[in-house]
């Protein structure tokens, strides 16, 4: 049975290591699933990644900027996690 896609697809072509598209056969076979699928499921993974990691920079770089933001000095949160497990331990910097 032929598959559908719900988005239209085109292709790309690209170079891999020989150790890489052997890892890919074998992955391809033991799925039942086409080399092309597993490629395209890890790049669509990847954006994914990349996209969540420049959004959540891109949050806490408009809070920073906001003025709403608390800023702790370098000694402040070194002292306080030397400070785990101790019997001063400090509370959690507020």
């Amino acid at each position: 049975m032929a598959r559908t896609h719900s988005h239209p697809t085109v292709p790309l072509s690209i170079r891999i290591p020989e150790e890489m598209m052997e890892q890919l056969t074998e992955l391809a076979t033991a799925t039942n699933r086409t080399k092309s699928f597993l490629a395209a499921e890890a790049i669509k993974n990847y954006l994914a990644n990349q996209a969540w990691q420049i959004r959540t920079i891109k949050e806490a770089v408009a809070k920073a900027n906001s003025g709403k933001a608390t800023f702790y000095s370098h000694e402040n949160i070194t002292s306080w996690l030397a400070s785990w497990g101790t019997s001063n331990e400090q509370e959690p910097l507020k």
